[in-house]
């Protein structure tokens, strides 16, 4: 907590002066790169962030303009004019010193001219130049002023992803029904990063349309023409099924539809294990990737359906690299009641996996949502866990429940979701016409990386 109190146009006198020092952060840089519109879909990835500022100079900027605004002339001020030559750039732990000096007054509007300097700590200049403010007449005053925390992403969780997938070569994919911009942009965005080689599938007429519309280029990508949205829908399983794709990818037919061709025994892809979906949610003030499960598929799923759903998303982690996923099993109270069935499937699942029914996690539950992801809400309510506070997967009651907590925190935390099925022959990725570009490349890297371990598992390597 600060208290910030101006210095009027009056009070202020050629060369009055004042100083600022702040060493980078990564979310410091992604924050700046994020409101200089320097971060598309894809940008942050590998771990590269936090490592560069592209927009060079925005760090240094921001630290002046805070001293104009804050300290010298403080509250009340209006920057109003600048003259700024910017070179060099900033990096995660450079430690930035910006001064800012009064050069001239001008009574007309009260304007007031600032040097403006901000160098790094081997002393090389970053910016200079001239800032014009226009200075407060009367006294202001915040008391006990907040500066709020930034809340970005503790770890970027899908970088991590995008990293591992730069070293395997694409997957054949068959993109089913690209027919809108969306579906068709994001399955070729995915392409042009190495993630998958799309095949298209759908009425070739409807689909050059949209490539025309945005000036795409379709030459280079195979398309296979049928008449309509279900029979896109049978031939990219039928392709899966004589494996000729690894993949298939949801363009803009509806979910229920694809999903109709990939669940009949006979003529779809179904395995021995129940199909079931998961998103994979990396969610700006959560350490890990949280993953939740089913949100999608499965209405209201018995006890033996969970036990499926559960495996599917074990394994998945392992595939993403979590090696011992923490899995909560979710209910409204975190004790058993028999008046609440999820809490006794809660209980019977926990058993199952003492009695190795389910492998490869260690699970919990019941547990309430603000014990499986906050330690200090277990530790209040006296939980003893190797689960609580830090799961990895959310096993949800329903698809109901499932679906509303997923879509929380996509559009009130601020999380972005892959999503996958899993339990069928190759994965299937079921996109949304309100996901962006980040969100569609997630689900092609997460696909990816599940055929990738398919395709291992058939040759036969560990």
């Amino acid at each position: 907590m600060s208290d910030f109190t101006n210095r009027t146009f009056d009070e202020i006198d050629v060369d009055a002066t004042v100083s600022v020092s702040r060493t980078l952060t990564a979310t410091d840089v992604e924050a700046l790169a994020l409101a200089a519109g320097d971060v598309e879909g894809f940008h942050i990835e590998g771990g590269s962030i936090g490592d560069r500022l592209s927009a060079q100079g925005a760090a240094a900027i921001a630290l002046i303009a805070g001293l104009l605004n804050r300290r010298l002339p403080g509250p009340g001020s209006a920057i109003v004019g600048s003259n700024f030559r910017y070179s060099g750039a900033c990096h995660v732990g450079d430690t930035l010193t910006a001064t800012v000096t009064a050069a001239r007054k001008h009574d007309e509007g009260h304007r007031i001219e600032f040097a403006c300097r901000c160098v790094n700590q081997g002393g090389d200049v970053l910016v200079d130049g001239v800032a014009t403010v226009a200075a407060p007449t009367h006294r202001i005053a915040y008391a006990n002023l907040a500066t709020p925390e930034i809340i970005l992403r503790r770890n970027d969780g899908f970088a991590k992803l995008f990293k591992r997938c730069e070293a395997l070569p694409p997957i054949t994919c068959a993109v089913v029904h690209p027919c809108d911009r969306d579906s068709l942009l994001g399955a070729l965005e995915a392409a042009r990063r190495g993630l998958i080689v799309p095949i298209l599938v759908g009425p070739e007429a409807r689909i050059r349309v949209v490539a025309r519309a945005e000036s795409v280029d379709l030459a280079p990508y195979q398309i296979v023409g049928v008449e309509h949205s279900h029979a896109a829908a049978e031939k990219a399983v039928e392709m899966a099924r004589a494996g000729n794709v690894e993949a298939l990818m949801k363009g803009s037919l509806h979910t229920d539809e694809l999903m109709g061709s990939v669940v009949p025994s006979a003529s779809g892809l179904r395995t021995a294990r129940r199909i079931s979906h998961v998103f994979v949610l990396d969610v700006p003030t959560y350490p890990r990737l949280l993953m939740v499960t089913d949100a999608a598929i499965n209405l209201y799923p018995t006890l033996e359906d969970k036990v499926d759903i559960c495996q599917n998303a074990i394994d998945l982690a392992h595939i993403l690299g979590i090696a011992k996923p923490k899995v909560a099993i979710l209910s409204a109270v975190e004790t058993i009641n028999p008046k609440i069935p999820g809490t006794l499937d809660a209980a019977a699942l926990c058993k199952m996996a003492d009695r190795g029914q389910i492998t490869g996690a260690l699970l919990d539950g019941p547990l309430a949502f603000d014990n499986a992801v906050s330690v200090e809400a277990a530790r209040t309510k006296s939980i003893r866990s190797a689960v609580a506070g830090e799961a990895d997967i959310l096993l949800v009651p329903d698809l109901e429940a499932g679906n509303m907590l997923a879509k929380q925190l996509q559009y009130l935390a601020g999380a972005d979701a892959a999503g996958i099925v899993c339990g069928t022959r190759v994965p299937v990725v079921l996109t949304s016409r309100a996901d962006n570009v980040r969100t569609r490349l997630a689900s092609a890297a997460v696909l990816k990386l599940v055929a990738h371990d398919r395709r291992e598992k058939l040759l036969g390597k560990p």
